[in-house]
């Protein structure tokens, strides 16, 4: 099989037009609910050279998926329950597609992983802080990411025909790991008992009706008779319980103003420069450069052109661009663009802390808090620069905080020349992390007299002193040595194994301690990561690679 991903294929695009005629799911309303059925085109996989059997997916899939809940977020924000099932009759999903991952190189595979977790976790956070409430209708059978689906979702209800089980095969079947953070949420989400647990991820086949149920592999079977009207009242109950707006308008999502370039991808409120010899991206997030809103009502009227939705949307996009076609880019370095419209960024995080009960502004803090937590897990060093043009103030201060180093130059003692920093409510919770905490207190080991002495500075422009005093930068090279010392920190950093600074970041960055998303994501860089790079799943004779030929796999049985 060929390898997928290689340069010379065209690019992977995540944003779909609003609307779009999507090949995969049926989206349906009905009042405070919308159903989202799995309805999967077996020929239209995102790469050539296998078909999406049985509603099995790729990465194509759950792109789709992604745009879809943009869109009941923004565009439908009266929808309080979204129930996903399957448009088949006798199976829900198979789950990721075998033979594309058997054809796909290591980086894609892992990537995959990382995109299908975001989009799940995406919708635990939109759960949890939002009031959207996710319910999975297993309308027939359920293994491997299909069941990593489900357990996403706030309940599970699973038809009890005596033939549809739910199963996490991957271990048995495939010798790799349930790549969408299955083994963690059976145990700490669903709290499945560890003995349970063992049996079930061995067992091939899976467990169905009232096993699945007292296990807590599910939280309600029916019968075929009982099915629809078992899942209509559990969405109903979850719909009443939820904050979202009954009677909300919403806004449209245009397609992203993007332009594709040799140089890079830009957006009216970013550009993502590649330098592919020096292997970095210089990432320029401009600051907010028209008036912003008074009122609620001008937010409202502005929609996706609102200066955090847009900046936040393309962020999104440019990372995800970055990841999937990019990947020896192994260096960000995270600017900001406007000095002069600083105090534009600070007024932006007044008026959303104001209005942070409306659900648009709520929607928009979601959007950034997915969209910064995506940044925390990227497989990319990042360094933020901070020069005399920059805007890092308040939530645009969170790349800086999400850097692994920050260098902010200190000029001479003319103050318009200085850069400065200033901190608001944006770093003291409203964008946590995927640890369940900010920024500033991961920085700071959660250090409650730190983080108080912190909060009095708010609004206040720090310049460089200042800022290395309070521990906000890592170093402040002076204007002579400013250009060298860059330069050299790029290239070392630039010199280093990649795969080494991988493990070295995803084990600096989350510091004490772990939640479930820490914990998904520091499993999926080191156990599954190396899973795949095993001879026993992706050699010759390796589960994945002989799956569906009929012969035997071949293990190295030496444990490691």
């Amino acid at each position: 099989m060929t390898e997928l991903a290689n340069k010379e294929q065209e690019l992977v695009i995540f944003d779909l037009p609003s609307g779009a005629a999507y090949q995969h799911w049926k989206l349906s309303f009905d009042g405070r609910i919308a159903t989202l059925s799995l309805d999967v085109n077996e020929d239209r996989g995102l790469r050539p050279g296998y078909k999406l059997k049985l509603n099995s997916y790729d990465l194509g899939v759950d792109i789709e998926l992604h745009n879809i809940l943009q869109c009941i977020r923004f565009e439908h924000p009266q929808v309080a329950c979204v129930v996903l099932t399957s448009a088949r009759e006798k199976i829900f999903c198979a789950g990721a597609n075998i033979y594309m991952l058997a054809a796909s190189s290591h980086a894609w595979k892992v990537n995959f992983c990382k995109f299908t977790n975001e989009t799940r976790n995406g919708m635990e956070d939109s759960s949890r802080h939002d009031g959207l409430r996710f319910l999975a209708a297993l309308n027939g059978t359920t293994a491997g990411g299909g069941y990593e689906l489900a357990l996403a979702c706030d309940e599970i209800v699973l038809i009890d025909d005596r033939s549809s089980a739910v199963s996490l095969p991957e271990v048995p079947l495939l010798g790799v790991l349930p790549g969408t953070g299955g083994l963690t949420r059976v145990v700490d989400k669903r709290h499945v008992r560890r003995d349970l647990a063992d049996i079930f991820c061995t067992n091939p086949d899976g467990v169905r009706g009232q096993r699945a149920r007292a296990w807590g592999l599910v939280d309600e079977i029916a019968a075929p008779a009982q099915f629809a009207a078992t899942v209509r009242r559990r969405a109903e109950n979850l719909a009443y319980s939820s904050s979202r707006p009954r009677d909300a308008k919403g806004i449209t999502l245009p397609p992203l103003d993007k332009q594709i370039r040799e140089d890079g991808y830009h957006y009216p409120h970013l550009d993502a420069f590649v330098d592919r010899p020096a292997r970095s991206v210089k990432l320029v997030v401009h600051g907010p450069t028209q008036p912003q809103p008074a009122t609620i009502e001008e937010a409202h009227q502005l929609g996706a052109d609102w200066w955090p939705l847009a900046m936040a949307r393309a962020l999104d996009d440019a990372i995800l661009m970055l990841r999937a076609n990019e990947p020896e880019l192994g260096l960000l370095l995270l600017k900001t663009a406007g000095a002069d419209n600083l105090p534009a960024a600070l007024e932006v995080g007044r008026f959303m802390h104001a209005h942070r009960q409306d659900w648009l502004v709520r929607e928009t803090i979601g959007l950034l808090r997915r969209t910064f937590a995506r940044l925390d897990v990227t497989s990319r060093s990042m360094f933020a620069v901070i020069e005399s043009d920059s805007c890092f103030a308040g939530l645009l201060l969170e790349l800086a905080l999400a850097a692994d180093r920050s260098y902010m130059v200190a000029t001479g003692d003319a103050e318009t020349a200085a850069p400065h920093i200033a901190l608001d409510a944006f770093n003291f919770g409203l964008l946590p992390m995927a640890n369940g905490e900010s920024r500033l207190a991961t920085r700071f080991s959660r250090d409650a007299a730190k983080l108080a002495a912190l909060r009095k500075l708010q609004g206040k422009l720090l310049r460089p002193a200042e800022a290395l005093e309070h521990g906000l930068v890592t170093l402040t090279p002076d204007e002579l040595d400013w250009e060298d010392e860059l330069r050299m920190a790029i290239e070392e950093r630039c010199s280093l194994s990649p795969d080494a600074l991988t493990g070295m970041e995803a084990s600096l960055r989350f510091p004490g301690a772990e939640s479930l998303a820490t914990k998904v994501f520091g499993r999926l860089s080191a156990w599954q990561n190396w899973v795949f790079v095993r001879p026993n799943a992706t050699g010759e004779n390796g589960a994945l690679k002989i799956y569906g030929t009929g012969k035997k796999s071949r293990f190295d049985w030496e444990r490691v």
